[in-house]
């Protein structure tokens, strides 16, 4: 797979390797997230697990409410229909690797969500979230408390 890096915001993805490369199995791509970032919405998947291993920096992964920090050399299983979000909450930048078993997501999906939140001034939501549930992602919005 010919390495290119997609960036949404500012946000970097690269991708490793596709489905093309694995027969399907697996999809593999490294993600950088600099301190104070713009993440995606929480969300799950339907058809997919994600296992994220930290390569620098920490980054918090929010899975079915709980924080969990992944430091490099950490790893962290994300099973399908769990309900995740992750944000640097720390001053220097982060990166992971995710690896989607099976390769149901690849580099189309970041380039859809790039063309929307890179066209200036506040992302449609709406748009995003359509191509969020075409990728297979479901997005959940926080509920609001009373």
């Amino acid at each position: 797979m010919k390495n290119e890096t997609i960036r949404i915001g500012q946000i970097t993805i690269d991708f490793l390797l596709g489905a093309a490369d694995t027969n399907g199995s697996v999809a593999m791509f490294e993600f950088g997230v600099p301190a104070g970032a713009k993440v995606p919405l929480p969300h799950y998947h339907e058809h997919y697990d994600e296992t994220i291993y930290g390569v620098a920096g920490v980054i918090t992964f929010t899975v079915e409410g709980k924080p969990v920090d992944i430091a490099p050399g950490e790893s962290f299983f994300i099973p399908r229909g769990a309900v995740h979000g992750f944000n640097n909450l720390r001053q220097g930048n982060a990166k992971a690797l995710a690896v989607i078993t099976p390769a149901l997501l690849g580099p189309n999906f970041f380039k859809e969500c790039a063309e929307i939140v890179n066209a200036g001034g506040p992302p449609d939501l709406e748009k995003l979230k359509i191509v969020m549930i075409t990728h297979g992602l479901v997005p959940v919005l926080p509920t609001k408390t009373a």
